[in-house]
């Protein structure tokens, strides 16, 4: 049997491509083994977000050379729709593909294999003007569902790549999306996490429909019990938007508002289209309605022309709000973009300083987060078990908290009510009470 194996870099958008990659492998008669196994085929899915995400992108690639130095090794994704011509250039490399054409990946590694073909197929993006639809009919391992239904971002933050690596927005038609929901819970799956570049702009393209209609229409199907998006634009979050969420009860108390700045001057050279005032406003709301929510964000530190008062309105920003998690990123010049031609490129000992104290503010603010939940009952849904050995079983909360606790039994997808009893580590120990 031909053997295949898979490597994903970058974004829960990647996650769910290569799981639909995967599945049209074994459509085609693949046996899908672990990257570090001897595989026919390797497909490396990138990341260009960062520079290291090149650098991390290289190196996958040439691991899998070393474990079979004749293997058909395909490179898709990010970087290489950035730097096809780079990537084509590695030694080992057979395949080149960039953002599209992924729903076709197996078909067209089979073709260049029968005809021995070295083949750079990355074409313009912004060429391209309709979703591409791809399908997942079951997770392997997996409790929640990644569901892609947007493509693309018209955003243009200075310092992003990912506009020009991913094209303009692009809508998954509604029915579509609603057939694999369908599908997905049939096979059991609890939770459906709505995934995209810019999941805001979801609907934009289309005319009729938009993004709170598609969570509304998801939640009608029955055996889904939550709902999650991934990071949401600020600017989605209307009035209107937050009114019709709650009344929404499988919607997850946990929403991921990027803001990349707690400074209005930053946030400007940024092109983010929200004040840090504005912000505020959105998360007091969300907490006024959704109780004990979680919000959680991106950061990045020393963008060109951060000062070090500048800096200081973010670290006083981010007190402010305190933040259920935070994700802190460096800012990392990305070739193409404004802001890498900015005058004011901070240095990388500023970055590492202030993401140092950014990080320890966040850690802060996550522990006592998570500590006001001790002694509380939660539904956790329970992902899997620790290991084969361990009677220990890891889940997530509604509002993201990571829970791990012992059971006898096999709760792996249930949904359970767990008493929450202390923090460790990363996340809070639980005792298993009801299952539902």
């Amino acid at each position: 049997m031909k053997r295949a194996a898979f490597y994903t870099l970058g974004c829960k958008v990647n996650q769910y491509e290569t799981e639909a990659m995967i599945e049209s492998f074994e459509d085609l008669g693949y046996k899908i083994v672990d990257y570090s196994e001897f595989a026919d085929v390797y497909v490396i899915n990138t990341c260009t977000v960062t520079n290291m995400g090149d650098r991390k992108s290289r190196q996958i690639i040439r691991r899998a050379l070393d474990v079979n130095p004749d293997a058909f090794v395909t490179v898709a994704g990010c970087y290489s729709q950035m730097a096809p011509k780079e990537v084509s250039e590695i030694p080992g490399v057979s395949l080149v593909v960039g953002t599209g054409e992924k729903g076709r990946i197996a078909e067209l590694i089979e073709y260049a294999k029968e005809n021995e073909e070295k083949l750079n197929l990355v074409s313009d993006i912004m060429e391209v003007k309709e979703f591409e639809e791809t399908r997942i009919k079951n997770y392997k391992d997996r409790t929640r569902a990644f569901l892609k239904i947007q493509e693309g971002c018209n955003q243009y933050c200075t310092y992003c790549i990912i506009p020009y690596a991913r094209g303009r927005i692009r809508s998954r038609r509604p029915d579509s999306i609603i057939e694999e929901v369908k599908e997905l819970a049939g096979n059991g799956f609890k939770e459906i996490v709505l995934t995209g570049i810019h999941v805001a702009s979801y609907g934009k393209d289309l005319g009729d429909t938009s993004l709170i209609e598609i969570i509304e229409r998801v939640h009608d199907i029955p055996v889904i019990e939550r709902i999650r998006m991934s990071s949401v634009d600020p600017n989605a979050m209307t009035g209107e938007f937050i009114d019709r969420l709650r009344n929404l009860p499988k919607i997850c108390r946990h929403f991921h508002l990027s803001l990349q700045s707690g400074c209005d001057e930053t946030l400007k050279r940024m092109n983010r289209k929200y004040t840090t005032q504005e912000y505020k406003g959105l998360v007091e709301r969300l907490r006024e309605v959704f109780t004990d929510v979680a919000i959680t964000t991106d950061l990045i530190v020393g963008f060109p022309g951060e000062t070090e008062e500048e800096f200081q309105k973010t670290v006083d920003f981010i007190k402010d709000i305190s933040f259920s998690a935070m994700h802190v990123f460096k800012y990392s010049p990305r070739k193409g973009t404004p802001a890498s031609n900015y005058k004011g490129q901070v240095s990388p000992q500023v970055k590492d300083a202030r993401s140092r104290l950014i990080v320890s503010i966040a850690k802060g603010n996550e522990e006592k987060y998570k500590k006001s939940f001790i002694g509380r009952k939660m539904k956790v849904l329970y992902e899997r078990q620790i290991d084969d050995k361990s009677s220990v079983f890891e889940g997530l909360t509604d509002n993201y908290i990571r829970v791990e606790s012992e059971s006898r039994k096999d709760i792996k997808g249930k949904i359970v009510e767990t008493a929450l009893l202390e923090l460790k580590e990363d996340h809070l120990t639980g005792k298993i009470l009801n299952v539902y």
